[in-house]
Order: C-alpha cells, then sequence, then structure tokens
C-alpha cells in the first residue's frame, strides 16, 4: 500500500511595521480587516484606522493578493489615471527613459500598431520588435509598473504598462501621457508599484480625498 503525504503551504501573513499590517510582498501598501466581509481584507495607501473603503486599493480574499482573490475599486482606478495624467511626464524615471531613447543606440521602441508583439496594444502602440529606435527619431516611452521591469531596451508587458508618452528625437517628451487601457492593479508578478515620486504624488492626492470625505 503506497501511502501519499500532501504538502501544507504556509500562508503568507501581512508584516505589522509599527502597529500597521502592511502586505509582505509591498511594504506601501496598508492591510485592513474588511468592515462588512469577514473573509476579506482592504488593501489601500493611506494609514487612516479605520479605513476609507471608498479610497481603497480593493479588496483580496489571499495575502498576498492575486488576480483571482483581488476585486479592484473603480474609484482608485480613476484617481490612479487622473494623477499619472498630471505628473507623469515629470517623473525622472520616464525622463530618463526618453534621453535613452534619443541617444545614438536608441531603444527598440518603434511605434507600429500592426504589430502584436510583447508590448502591443498599450497607449502608443509600441512593439518589441527590433530595430532603429529613438537615435534622432521621435517615437513613444512607456511607463511601468515596478513590480516587474523589462529588460533594458524592451517594453513591459500590456498589463504592467500604466501609459505612454510621445519623445522626439532630441529626447524630450512632447504631447500629453496617454493611459494604456491595459494595466492591471494585480497581475501573478505582484502588486501596484510606482516611483517613489509618483508614489507621493498619488499619496498626497489620496489625503485630499480623505480630507474631503471626512467633513
Amino acid at each position: 500500500m503506497i501511502l501519499s503525504t500532501r504538502l501544507q503551504v504556509p500562508r503568507q501573513l501581512p508584516r505589522v511595521v509599527r502597529g500597521i499590517s502592511t502586505l509582505p510582498n509591498n511594504s506601501n501598501i496598508k492591510v485592513f480587516p474588511h468592515p462588512t466581509q469577514p473573509s476579506s481584507y482592504l488593501l489601500t495607501l493611506l494609514s487612516r484606522d479605520p479605513p476609507t473603503p471608498s479610497l481603497a486599493i480593493g479588496t483580496t480574499t489571499a495575502i498576498p493578493p492575486t488576480p483571482r482573490s483581488f476585486q479592484h475599486n473603480p474609484k482608485f482606478l480613476t484617481v490612479l489615471d487622473e494623477v499619472l495624467t498630471k505628473h507623469a511626464i515629470n517623473d525622472p524615471g520616464l525622463k530618463a527613459q526618453a534621453q535613452a531613447f534619443a541617444s545614438p543606440g536608441g531603444f527598440t521602441f518603434i511605434h507600429n500598431p500592426g504589430k502584436k508583439d510583447r508590448g502591443a496594444g498599450g497607449g502608443g502602440g509600441a512593439s518589441a520588435e527590433g530595430g532603429a529606435g529613438g537615435a534622432g527619431v521621435g517615437g513613444w516611452v512607456h511607463l511601468s509598473d515596478a513590480r516587474n521591469p523589462p529588460d533594458f531596451g524592451r517594453i513591459a508587458w500590456p498589463e504592467d504598462i500604466f501609459g505612454s508618452v510621445e519623445v522626439n528625437g532630441k529626447g524630450k517628451i512632447v504631447g500629453n501621457y496617454q493611459p494604456s487601457g491595459t494595466y492591471r492593479i494585480v497581475t501573478n508578478q505582484g502588486i501596484l508599484g510606482l516611483s517613489p515620486f509618483l508614489h507621493e504624488r498619488l499619496l498626497a492626492r489620496l489625503r485630499e480625498e480623505e480630507s474631503k470625505e471626512q467633513k
């Protein structure tokens, strides 16, 4: 008779930082018990306890969240898009990408709406096809989530791209930020990860919204 054993995978619990629980894979995101759903958690960037559900990133039935356990908050996505639309063009990381795009070597970020390669379908319609890219020719560069950064000179997966900006041949950002429409807050690679610059802008906006709701 053959006996089989079943491995028990330990559940990852939130980390506790100064009395506030945070995600084990992203300490910027706080974890609170859901006020009306006992088996769920609220995920938020704000530290207020009790939390403000309307400004939460979303809810999850598992820690860390997965695409199956997570439900995003539409209002949060709206706020995120508004913050990125206003501030993304001033993000130091995106500016550095724009400068690299215009360097002699350039990147492989060529506008090619018909290409169905990695990175296609985001705002700007860029593809990961090799080619001239940059080097005095305008094109698009993409703002992507820090949870799964692409290799140098490559484009992030559509689900990791927040949006795109157009760059001229001198590496200057021209035009406005364009949301991709393909971004997902939670993927198998993790949850929302912004640059320090954009994180602070988003946090400031959420605090403003929170103050309005408390009045």
